[in-house]
């Protein structure tokens, strides 16, 4: 805590709020691709207003429950814009699916840039033949329950197909697979995926200007900054409440094969992290207040 304390100390302020004024605004840029998916049903007019309210609370839902947020922010939108929640969440996998496709292409830049490190951590954190056999063992297991599972599914549905609760069921599954297509109908495509790339950008510069804000890391090249990006990612997607623990680790392991010290690559993560934890924080919690002024005047016209 000393050394965390001393770091913040000689940090460079001016890149650590560059940081995060470059995240919120991937923030929005989030919300707003998000606003595209949805409208591609012209039943369904939102604004980047709501759709922002509705991400930054999903992101505050994560820190305590990992992947509720993606429920969550669909549940605001129902809540403040009627929005179904069946096509919201259909647009929701939708959007992770494109950003996972999108970080394999940036696991990949990186092993192009990068490549001996890139091999060298394959090397060290996975053993191909213990990967090998742990999936011999679990294909058995995982194609037989998906088996029985469908099977289960398919009786229900045949033999209680007039019943409400299946009904609600059977619209529900129809808005999901509506939201799944939503990007074959979008109206702006080039701003979709546009925008996609540019989200990736801003996750690269939010940890290049936290790198040039500590002393340690201020000499690391931009692809090495992008090899600790993949990292962190990676860390981030662990199904852990906002990434805690898993991001920490992996990003200080990367920087400890850049020669930089272990308590640094500590404190660089901890910088890097607890700044967007922060963020969000402090963005979920007014987005908090404003949904509840929100809902409250919604049920007050609708008494």
């Amino acid at each position: 805590m000393q050394s965390l304390l001393e770091a913040i100390q000689q940090a460079n302020f001016f890149w650590i709020l560059f940081s995060v004024v470059v995240s919120i605004y991937g923030y929005w840029l989030r919300a707003w691709r998000w606003k595209l998916l949805l409208e591609a049903e012209d039943s369904h007019r939102v604004t980047t207003q709501r759709t922002f309210l509705a991400t930054m609370l999903g992101y505050l839902a994560n820190l305590l429950v990992p992947r509720a947020g993606e429920i969550a922010r669909c549940g605001v939108l129902k809540k403040t814009d009627d929005i179904p929640m069946g096509n919201s969440i259909g647009t929701v996998i939708l959007e992770r699916s494109i950003d996972l496709l999108f970080m394999v292409g940036v696991i990949f830049l990186g092993f192009l840039l990068e490549r001996e490190v890139f091999l060298n951590l394959i090397s060290t954190l996975i053993s191909p033949a213990a990967l090998w056999q742990l999936v011999l063992q679990w294909i058995p297991l995982a194609i037989g329950t998906v088996i029985m599972v469908g099977i289960l599914v398919y009786w229900l549905f045949h033999k209680y197909r007039d019943h409400g609760f299946i009904k609600k069921i059977r619209h529900f599954i129809r808005d999901f697979v509506t939201g799944l297509k939503s990007v074959r109908q979008l109206k702006n495509q080039s701003g979709f995926w546009i925008s996609s790339v540019v989200i990736w950008i801003i996750y690269f510069l939010m940890m290049y200007a936290v790198a040039l804000a500590i002393p340690s890391t201020a000499n690391l090249s931009p692809s090495s900054v992008l090899m600790v990006m993949v990292m962190g990612s990676i860390g981030m997607v662990a199904p852990v409440q906002g990434g805690i623990g898993t991001f920490h680790a992996l990003v200080a392991f990367i920087l400890i094969g850049y020669g930089i010290a272990e308590d640094q690559s500590k404190i660089f993560a901890a910088i890097v992290h607890g700044s967007q934890v922060l963020t969000v924080l402090i963005m979920g919690g007014v987005s908090l207040v404003i949904f509840s002024k929100i809902s409250s005047t919604k049920q007050l016209n609708n008494t």
